[in-house]
């Protein structure tokens, strides 16, 4: 199996360009508003609400999302989901912008999980403007088996002290109008009996890249600029409406970022810095 889709490696695609509008801007700063950091350009996230792939009503799978086989590969891994990212902010974005994301199959590698099979996919996009490269991400996802029960539940890390952090409110309305303006139509953000019976979650699932913005921005916001280089992983899902706290320690080159839960779980952790 590990030699499985290697052929896929190479892969591009180039989105159609996209308008960073006063609506777009408008509606990130309401979803978000006292969490986004001030800084120059576009607040630090607003590229995941851009450029997404458009796909038709008949070229949508069971699960809300596109089916395999398009741009990535049919792998035979019904469940998908964000493992992590690594960033690198070039220039700001700026509202009145054309955008345009240049994507490409960049790596491939099968696991063995607890739960059988893993298939990490990762994309490397290049963010465009007509100033030239704007932001550069490597996109990892995850591929895994169907859910036959219950994620076997985390247990919470004793608690490290943070320099420095905020709490998040999340509720149905936040997880509708984030996948309403990332147009994303994962059916475990918004659907949930197709959450909770279908794959067994035990609630709406908090989406990856939201958790990641509250990391970015605590970082922008602590240091009053976007940093050059964002990483985070996903560790556990965060599900259900609850209140996030997301923390920030100083490192010696930066800062480590993490999301805790309700029950103290950390089901993210990143990192930033500002150095070239």
């Amino acid at each position: 199996m590990n030699s499985d889709f290697q052929d896929w490696i190479g892969r591009r695609e180039t989105s159609a360009p996209d308008l960073i509008t006063p609506r777009i801007t408008g509606s990130f700063a309401a979803m978000l508003g006292p969490h986004l950091a001030d800084v120059e350009g576009t607040a630090p996230g607003l590229h995941w609400c851009l450029v997404p792939p458009i796909i038709a009503a008949d070229a949508i799978g069971p699960d809300g999302h596109a089916r395999l086989g398009g741009f990535l590969p049919p792998l035979p891994l019904p469940r998908r989901m964000w493992a992590g990212g690594d960033l690198t902010f070039l220039a700001p974005l700026h509202e009145g912008d054309s955008v345009t994301r240049t994507s490409e199959i960049t790596n491939l590698k099968w696991k063995q999980g607890r739960s059988g099979p893993l298939c990490f996919v990762t994309v490397t996009h290049e963010i465009s403007t007509q100033r030239g490269a704007a932001l550069r991400e490597a996109h990892h996802i995850v591929y895994r088996p169907a859910a036959t029960g219950p994620t076997a539940a985390a247990t919470a890390a004793p608690a490290q002290p943070f320099d420095s952090s905020t709490e998040v409110h999340i509720d149905e309305v936040l997880l509708f109008r984030y996948s309403a303006l990332t147009f994303n139509s994962h059916r475990i953000h918004y659907d949930l009996p197709y959450a909770t019976r279908q794959e067994h979650y035990p609630g709406l699932v908090i989406h990856g890249p939201l958790q990641a913005t509250l990391m970015l921005n605590l970082a922008a916001r602590h240091a009053g600029q976007t940093p050059r280089h964002f990483s985070f992983r996903a560790h556990h899902p965060a599900t259900g409406a609850q209140t996030l706290r997301i923390g920030l320690r100083h490192t010696s080159n930066g800062v480590s970022l993490a999301v805790h839960d309700e029950s103290g779980i950390e089901t993210m952790t990143g990192s930033a810095d500002w150095s070239d």
